[in-house]
């Protein structure tokens, strides 16, 4: 097994212009001052917490390290300096997650949401509430869930049946809500729901915030099959929201939709920091299977894979700082995601073999942690026969599977 310095991956230093290594060994002191390397016995982490007070103490940890990289400057480094962040280059982001990689404290479950909802208020948000919410996001003052499948409306999110009712200047929400990450954790919430449904489905959407203390509003804990309860199921009952908690237009919550599932897609597909290789090769070791040349050949493209994967997802996030769409369909990175999950899960068992089953040792455990969280990757933030879909029409202008209630009014599709 090869060990690597902190912050090296596909990069090189030596690729680094004389800025790029300035602000990289700035970025390396300041993690030495206030964070704690990583060492060999990180090898075999999984945030897997079954006891409840200790979810959700992994999960305030890693809010309060984001509040550390927002005091000092660190959060945000390419979003608008008005709104709490950087206003720096791309580069900058690259290379602060190289270093950061190489480092055991992370912000955790606030940083797939920041990664999600933070550039959907930047480019369809209002002034105020950019004001309002962006910098509480960046700092982690504000931990937001995702609300938006239901028990009738995964894969077709667009079927969604929670019903919004305008009264005055508030909507009165009811409707259940799942598969919710750390909803049960979280102060506020980005909510779809139905505002219009004598519009086709796709075109009667609005987008909301909602206060998660909001009076009607219960999160209830879904336990995995790992023993962990990461999800939630939400009921809102009699919900009011404020009319300002619209992001987008009324009715036209798709847009702003469209932006958080695209950004969550590059995110799931984006392995920046949580490489598989140490682990493999070193259970490979220990099991005696490292000069195995069919081991090794998996072994090598489980390398080639990681690089792959975390070069699409510098492009695709480069892109998306600049402004710009992104260059490569981020339904293709996650759809590569899925299947390098799948490999790598495989990998690890068949290395593993009977003792994965078996053994309740340190290694057994992240290797079954690696098998099952294929589904995480293949089913969350979209499943594979979606993102099928999204690359075909999106990117290869393929037609549109037929569909015959793409333009009924939604309360006249058979439910």
């Amino acid at each position: 097994m090869i060990n690597r310095a902190p912050d090296q991956g596909p990069h090189r230093d030596s690729d680094d212009s004389a800025e790029q290594a300035g602000f990289r060994s700035r970025v390396r002191a300041w993690h030495d001052r206030h964070a704690t390397p990583r060492s060999g016995g990180d090898l075999w982490s999984v945030p897997l917490y079954v006891d409840t007070a200790r979810a959700e103490e992994y999960f305030n940890r890693g809010r309060a390290w984001q509040r550390t990289l927002f005091e000092h400057g660190w959060a945000g480094l390419t979003w608008p300096e008005a709104y709490g962040g950087g206003g720096g280059e791309p580069w900058q982001a690259r290379v602060f997650a190289e270093v950061a990689a190489g480092y055991e404290e992370a912000p955790g479950f606030v940083g797939a949401t920041i990664a999600m909802l933070g550039p959907t208020l930047l480019r369809h948000g209002t002034e105020e509430q950019k004001r309002r919410y962006v910098p509480g996001l960046l700092s982690g003052g504000l931990a937001f869930c995702q609300l938006f499948s239901e028990p009738g409306a995964g894969s077709d999110l667009a079927s969604l049946a929670t019903r919004a009712d305008r009264d005055g200047d508030e909507f009165v929400v009811n409707g259940q809500k799942v598969w919710n990450s750390q909803a049960q954790f979280c102060d506020w919430g980005f909510l779809l729901v139905r505002t219009d449904p004598g519009a086709p489905k796709h075109r009667g959407i609005t987008f909301l915030l909602v206060d998660m203390a909001t009076p009607g509003i219960e999160a209830r804990p879904l336990v995995q099959m790992n023993g962990a309860a990461h999800f939630n199921e939400v009921f809102l009952t009699d919900v009011r929201i404020p009319v300002t908690n619209v992001v987008g237009e009324i009715n036209g919550g798709w847009g702003p939709a469209r932006t958080v599932l695209l950004n969550e897609s590059a995110f799931i597909g984006d392995r920046k920091g949580t490489s598989v290789m140490s682990p493999l090769s070193e259970l490979a070791r220990r099991h005696g299977r490292l000069d195995d040349p069919m081991v090794r050949q998996r072994l090598a493209d489980a390398w080639a894979r990681e690089r792959m994967q975390r070069w699409m997802g510098e492009t695709i996030q480069n892109a998306v700082r600049r402004g710009e769409p992104p260059p490569i369909d981020p339904a293709l990175m996650k759809l590569f995601a899925a299947e390098s999950k799948r490999r790598s899960g495989e990998l690890a068992t068949a290395v593993g073999g009977l003792a994965v089953v078996a053994d309740t040792g340190e290694t057994a455990r992240w290797a079954r942690h690696e098998l099952m969280g294929r589904y995480a990757v293949s089913i969350g933030g979209g499943t594979n026969e979606v993102m099928r879909n999204n690359l075909a029409e999106r990117s290869l202008g393929l037609p549109r599977e037929p569909s015959a209630d793409r333009d009924t009014p939604w309360r006249d599709v058979p439910r």
